[in-house]
């Protein structure tokens, strides 16, 4: 019955090959070895395919049947694409005299319907890399690709519909180094089917569900990705030899407890994201040492705590993610707990306390803390950190002390909140670079804030009302890069930004603007946002001062004066200044009832403005010079009537 199937498909397969117009090279692109041929809507490889090819790409055209004429009868291929066709036969023994094909892709084609024929397509003898994924494949159709395939290293069937992997559907293949098996359905794989895969390093078998992995036995193998299934389980063999396990990735499960692994594991990055951790119950036992572990993320959990223990085996962490839970407190008191950690990520929990032990965390870079509502910390805790450098402290309620407060004030406020402080300090952080504080609800920033701290980047945005001291910056005029504050409602700044020599980027977007700061021909301003302000006119000598500089302004949505800021047209029309919104900055004119784009302002229109009240202004001069040419003229003539009269009398 199969032979009949085949032979149907063959001879149908004839018949369409006889109908359709032969196929020409110049279709193709040609370049040495390689002839690409990607959609096109070819039904096979060109007629005229040069015989020394080696790479051809055949890639989203029309091939229905992958037969040795489709192939234009060549056989030195090193590699073979044929992805996103319609392919549903393939010539069994098709592929075994081609000694060099290394690479063959089938993906996205109709291969299930090939393989309901149960028939071989032959030896891949040369073959180390074959996908086969988006072929409607299920359970026990990749046999018949697998079958004959001794060198095959990398193979990917995703996004198929397999179910079950059986003992022997890797047998014919037994030099696999990779699989993928993405997206598919699968829910159980039968004792010791990777078994005889000495050379797996790597196996992916994400988005699927599965839902326990017990006794975990692939010794050799080093990445592993069970995410996206319903995992609620994962432990390996009790007396289990040294794993080689270096990355294990279990997000998006249903898992409430930590892996178990052997003591003598050698794993590097965990992923525990998007489960359902409730409590880290740790008992010290073997299931929880982690020596080598580097990365640890057990984000979006349901976390309310982190015990300090946890991390006493966890010598070479470094980046350590727990966002997202509901952690109500975090402290590190020992030295030797996370000593090497340069990231950590307690963004988005119920942070009401957090503690840094002296000695502590010598190592940390970058701190993630927004969205906590912290409102009291020890006033030095920043300082404490000697490598911090990043400081994420959006969303919180946190007020910044004066670097020079009482003592005494300090330690009776140290007393009262049990060593946390009302404010916290960010003077001489030794080696922070870029702090974030938007969203703090702060209302003063005191004068010397941020002195002796190298900062490069300051966002304070969306502190609406905040009061800035005029010396709030000092100390940042060597160092600060980038500055925030937009949507703070600011009407006037009295922040004296002309002595920050290195400030480079300034964002006063969605404010009240009236005038802008004030910058000398020092500044070293290259881009400038000032969108949704109140700016009517923009200064003549402000503008003249920051256009060496200058490369990007952001102006829309201000209320602009078109005629009196014809020196900022200008310097929009004739210098390298880009404005980006250029659509959206708009000025008013007397003449039109509609506010007019910059980009159609003209010179000679704000000329007729100005022009016109010149006119009348003359009109008036000169009638006021012709009535008094009159007045005059009426009083020599009145006079010279009087001189007659009298001359007539004497007559």
């Amino acid at each position: 019955m199969a032979a009949f199937q085949l032979l149907f498909l063959l001879l149908v397969s004839c018949m369409a090959a006889s109908a359709r117009p032969p196929r020409h090279l110049s279709e193709c692109q040609v370049v040495q070895t390689d002839v690409f041929c990607s959609n096109k809507s070819l039904s096979g490889a060109p007629v005229n395919l040069p015989h020394h090819v080696q790479l051809l790409d055949l890639s989203r055209n029309q091939v229905q049947n992958l037969t040795q004429e489709t192939l234009a009868y060549r056989t030195g291929f090193h590699r073979l694409n044929l992805h996103a066709n319609k392919i549903h036969f393939i010539q069994p023994g098709l592929f075994k005299d081609m000694a060099d094909l290394k690479v063959l892709d089938l993906s996205r084609n109709h291969l299930n319907v090939f393989a309901l024929s149960k028939i071989n397509i032959g030896p891949l003898r040369a073959v180390e890399s074959l996908d086969l994924s988006s072929n409607g494949l299920y359970t026990g159709m990749s046999d018949y690709f697998l079958a004959e395939s001794p060198s095959l290293a990398n193979l990917s069937l995703n996004s198929n519909s397999i179910t079950k992997i059986a003992h022997d559907t890797f047998s014919g293949s037994l030099s696999l180094r990779k699989i993928s098996l993405h997206n598919n359905v699968i829910l159980e794989i039968e004792a010791g089917a990777f078994d005889s895969l000495a050379n797996l390093t790597e196996l992916d078998l994400s988005k699927n569900s599965i839902t326990c992995i017990i006794d975990f036995n692939l010794y050799n193998l080093k990445v592993l990705n069970l995410s996206k299934n319903s995992l609620e389980l994962f432990q390996s063999e009790k007396s289990a030899p040294s794993l080689k396990l270096l990355s294990l990735d279990l997000s998006e499960n249903k898992m409430q407890r930590f892996p178990v692994l052997p003591a003598d594991n050698a794993l590097e990055y965990l992923d525990l994201s998007r489960n359902q951790l409730h409590n880290l119950n740790v008992t010290g036992g073997d299931n929880l040492i982690f020596k080598k572990l580097r990365y640890l993320d057990i984000s979006y959990n349901h976390l309310s705590s982190i015990p300090d223990s946890l991390f006493w085996s966890m010598e070479q962490l470094e980046v350590l993610n727990m966002s997202n839970n509901c952690i109500g407190s975090f402290s590190t008191s020992h030295p030797d707990h996370l000593q090497n950690v340069k990231i950590i990520n307690l963004s988005y929990n119920s942070l009401q306390t957090l503690t840094f032990g002296e000695n502590t965390l010598l190592s940390l870079e970058k701190l993630y803390l927004q969205g906590n509502g912290l409102t009291f910390l020890d006033h030095q805790i920043f300082q404490r950190l000697p490598s911090i450098s990043f400081l994420q402290l959006q969303q919180n309620n946190l007020k910044i002390c004066p670097p020079k407060q009482n003592h005494l004030e300090r330690t009776l406020m140290d007393q009262n909140h049990q060593n946390l402080s009302s404010c916290v300090s960010f003077s001489c952080v030794q080696n922070l670079h870029f702090l974030y504080l938007s969203e703090n609800n702060l209302m003063t920033l005191p004068a010397n804030a941020f002195a002796h701290t190298p900062l490069k980047l300051l966002d304070l945005s969306l502190n609406p009302g905040m009061d800035m001291d005029r010396d709030s910056l000092f100390g940042l005029e060597q160092t600060l890069d980038h500055l925030l504050l937009r949507e703070n409602n600011i009407s006037s700044l009295n922040t004296d930004l002309s002595s920050l020599r290195s400030l480079r980027h300034v964002d006063l977007s969605t404010n009240q603007l009236t005038t802008l700061p004030t910058w000398n021909t020092e500044s070293s301003i290259e881009s400038l946002n000032l969108q949704n302000n109140n700016l009517v006119t923009l200064e003549y000598s402000t503008m003249i001062a920051l256009k060496p500089s200058l490369k990007t302004l952001y102006m829309g949505s201000n209320p602009l004066s078109c005629c009196s800021n014809l020196n900022f047209l200008q310097m929009v029309q004739n210098s390298a200044v880009v404005v980006p919104d250029i659509e959206r900055v708009t000025c008013v004119h007397e003449e039109y009832s509609e506010p007019v784009n910059i980009e159609k302002v003209t010179l000679e229109m704000c000329h007729a403005q100005t022009n016109a009240p010149n006119s009348i202004v003359t009109v008036v001069l000169i009638s006021l010079v012709v009535m008094i040419v009159l007045c005059g003229l009426v009083v020599k003539c009145r006079q010279s009537r009087k001189r007659k009269r009298h001359r007539s009398f004497r007559a």
